[in-house]
């Protein structure tokens, strides 16, 4: 899948985690799991602010969710996403929020004028990462699956 980059100020601040410190890999992990997100024989591991996830996922989309689960958290630079896929799929694109963005505004410039209301495509396909359509961050790293 390759290497991801972040915001390393950005993100979702994990217990032990921090702008200068990347949470451990066990805290990584939970917050994987408690997103929902698997894969078989998951491991992840922190080199000061770059992660290195390997295991095998369900589906192309999983395993770009796991990246993004890990990424977006403080004191994360980049992911190389080593996971193996079962179901393989089109990637998505990535796309980094700033600040006045809109998941709306986020689909006309991805997909297109017209196409704002296509911002359920981006909020579904960054569930469970993301909780409501309106709570995006500046920094935040977000999958933009193509349009069927």
């Amino acid at each position: 899948m390759g290497l991801l980059s972040f915001i390393k100020e950005a993100g979702e601040k994990l217990f032990g985690g921090s702008e200068a410190k990347a949470a451990t890999p066990d805290q990584l992990k939970k917050a994987v799991d408690d997103l929902g997100l698997q894969a078989d024989g998951l491991d992840i591991k922190v080199d000061g602010d770059k992660v290195t996830i390997s295991g095998k996922a369900k589906s192309t989309a999983d395993a770009e969710k796991i990246a993004l689960a890990v990424g977006n958290t403080q004191g994360i630079a980049s992911v190389e996403n080593n996971l193996d896929v079962e179901e393989v799929a089109i990637e998505a694109v990535f796309y980094t929020v700033v600040k006045g963005d809109t998941l709306w505004k986020i689909a006309e410039t991805q997909y297109g004028n017209g196409k704002g209301a296509k911002y359920t495509v981006i909020f579904e396909a960054n569930r469970p990462l993301l909780s409501h359509p309106d709570k995006i961050y500046p920094g935040q790293l977000l999958r933009i699956p193509p349009l069927d």
